[in-house]
């Protein structure tokens, strides 16, 4: 597999200075295309008693603002990749989560980064990124807060035997290619044996494509599994984790495994997570 066109997703309230030079440097590195991505929803609250005529100018003025900052964002990624002919700019009115994940079918890699701390919940101006990873179709790449480079010493697998972890295996490819090594990594449970045999089927899988890969089970308590994987990322010299993403939709909401949910929360390491 390859990364023919990479997309990166940029919030309306963030600086895209950063995510775009992080987004730039790893698509030239896989000799890719690179798209911009933008998008927010303009939201009103109605006081009660309130007239149509002041909400439909309330929304107007919402929807002028969100224009405006979405050219500003356009102009500044304009302006940092103007070398390169192969980037393009996407910005759109409208839910920031469903309008990525739909745009996704045009890329390989969709990348998101730490929203604005103050609009961290705010769906209708930033990503859903659990809801992303789970709907795009796409691995996604969640970029760490620093936005440092890919290390290629090497990458961290979140070994599970799962499709979400075979997904994830075959989509880190390119990266897993370019690493020095690989460190599949899995967690003791009941069936020690099967735990293992799996994990070093994923290493010769592995070695067949060209990664030079070894197998480690850990013996760890499920709560404590994500800072074991930090740890061990750590010890190796990886800033990668490769993971599935386990979870499911319950009515409006998205509900994830123990693991899922702390490394969306893991700021400190780039992760790279498929459904």
């Amino acid at each position: 597999m390859f990364f023919k066109t990479i997309m990166v997703q940029l919030d309306v309230d963030a600086a895209a200075e950063p995510r775009v030079k992080f987004a730039s440097d790893l698509a030239r590195n896989f000799d890719a295309d690179l798209i911009a991505f933008a998008a927010a929803e303009a939201r009103i609250v109605v006081p009660v008693g309130d007239t149509g005529a002041l909400a439909g100018e309330a929304l107007r003025l919402r929807v002028k603002e969100i224009e405006e900052r979405l050219k500003v964002l356009e102009g500044v990624f304009q302006s940092a990749t103007a070398d390169n002919p192969r980037a393009s700019w996407r910005g759109h009115l409208g839910d920031p989560t469903r309008l990525l994940a739909l745009h996704g079918r045009s890329a390989d890699l969709l990348i998101v980064g730490s929203p604005n701390p103050a609009m961290v919940s705010d769906h209708k101006r930033t990503v859903d990124q659990g809801a992303l990873i789970l709907s795009a179709g796409r691995p996604v790449l969640l970029a760490s807060d620093g936005l440092a480079p890919v290390s290629h010493e090497s990458v961290v697998i979140a070994w599970k035997d799962t499709r979400e972890a075979r997904r994830a295996v075959v989509d880190a490819m390119p990266f897993l290619t370019k690493a020095k090594h690989a460190l599949v990594l899995t967690i003791e449970d009941d069936e020690e044996r099967a735990a293992r045999e799996s994990a070093d089927d994923v290493v010769r899988f592995l070695k067949k494509h060209g990664v030079k890969a070894r197998s480690e089970v850990m013996d760890v308590d499920r709560s404590q599994e994500c800072e074991a994987l930090a740890q061990v990322a750590d010890e190796v010299g990886a800033n990668l984790i490769v993971s599935g993403a386990y979870g499911h939709s319950r009515l409006r909401e998205w509900a994830f495994g123990g693991v899922t949910r702390s490394l969306l929360k893991t700021g400190s390491l780039h992760r790279l997570m498929s459904n």
